[in-house]
C-alpha cells in the first residue's frame, strides 16, 4: 500500500483527495494537514470529507507525518515548498497541484532533485487538459504566425490567482512551439488605445464568476476561419484522479521533476 499524506485536507480539493485515497485499493491515508488555527484541526479527515471516520486526525504539523509516508499531495496555498523539502528529506514523493508558485519556488524545487526529490508539478492534473497542452503545441506549430492566438480562462469567483496556471501552461506550450517568449510575447488583457495586434502576441484573458470549476478556450484565428480548442472541467474529481495517477507514477520513478505529460506518457 502507498501511504499518502494530504496537505490542505479540509479544502475543496483536499476533501476530494482524502476521499479518493480512502477509496483506493492501493493507497492508504497516512496523514492530513491544515493551516494552524484552522477549525478543522483535530477532526477526523474522513468525516471532514463526508465519509466514515478513518482514524486520521487533521493536524498543523507536516514534519512527523512525512516520516511514515510514501507520498505527499499538496494542492493548498500553504507552505508548498517547505512541505516538498520535508517530503524529500524523509524519502517521500511530492505531488504539487498548486498554481501560484514563483520562479524562486520552482528553482528551489528543482534543487531538491539533488537530494533525491521525486516531484510531479503540474498546473492541471486533468487528463483532458494535458492532452490539450499537447494539441495546442502541435496546432500552433502547424498553423504558424498567420493565425492569431488568444486564450480565455474562466474560474469560480473565489480563485485568488490570475491568470490560471493552466492558461499559463497553455501559453508556454504555444510560445515554445512558435519559438516565442512567454515573458515578452504574452499580453494579459487589453485596455485603452493599445494599437494593432502584433503577429507574435499571445493574448490571455481571465474571467471570474459563480462556481465554474475551470474552462479554457484557445483560439487560433486568421482571415476567413477560426479554430477553437476547448476544455471544460465540470468536477474537481478529475484533478484528484490525476493526482493519484501521479503518486503511482512517482512510486516507480527516479529522482526528478516531472509533469503530467510524463505521468500520462504524452511525451
Amino acid at each position: 500500500m502507498i501511504k499518502v499524506v494530504i496537505a490542505g485536507a479540509a479544502g475543496r480539493m483536499g476533501r476530494l483527495l482524502v476521499a479518493r485515497v480512502m477509496g483506493s485499493k492501493d493507497m492508504k491515508l497516512a496523514g492530513a494537514t491544515e493551516f494552524a488555527g484552522s477549525p478543522f484541526i483535530g477532526k477526523d479527515a474522513g468525516m471532514v470529507a463526508g465519509l466514515e471516520p478513518c482514524g486520521v486526525e487533521i493536524c498543523a504539523d507536516m514534519a512527523p507525518l512525512v516520516k511514515k509516508a510514501d507520498a505527499v499531495i499538496d494542492f493548498s496555498t500553504g507552505p508548498v515548498v517547505e512541505n516538498a523539502k520535508l517530503a524529500t528529506d524523509a524519502g517521500a514523493a511530492m505531488v504539487i497541484g498548486t498554481t501560484a508558485l514563483s520562479e524562486t519556488d520552482r528553482k528551489t524545487l528543482e534543487k531538491l532533485v539533488e537530494k533525491g526529490g521525486r516531484i510531479v508539478m503540474a498546473s492541471n492534473m486533468s487528463v483532458g487538459v494535458n492532452l490539450l497542452f499537447d494539441l495546442c503545441a502541435k496546432v500552433a506549430k502547424t498553423l504558424g504566425e498567420d493565425y492569431d492566438v488568444e486564450i480565455i480562462e474562466m474560474h469560480h469567483n473565489k480563485k485568488k490567482d490570475a491568470p490560471s496556471g493552466t492558461a499559463v501552461s497553455l501559453a508556454e506550450a504555444i510560445a515554445k512551439a512558435r519559438n516565442l517568449s512567454y515573458e515578452k510575447d504574452c499580453v494579459h488583457g487589453r485596455k485603452g488605445i493599445v494599437g494593432e495586434r502584433k503577429k507574435s502576441e499571445i493574448g490571455i484573458h481571465a474571467v471570474r464568476g459563480g462556481d465554474v470549476v475551470g474552462d479554457h478556450t484557445v483560439i487560433f484565428a486568421t482571415e476567413g476561419e477560426r479554430i477553437e480548442l476547448v476544455h471544460k472541467a465540470s468536477s474537481r474529481d478529475t484533478f484528484a484522479k490525476g493526482a493519484l495517477k501521479a503518486v503511482r507514477f512517482l512510486a516507480k520513478s527516479k529522482p526528478g521533476i516531472y509533469n503530467m505529460q510524463d505521468v500520462l506518457g504524452l511525451k
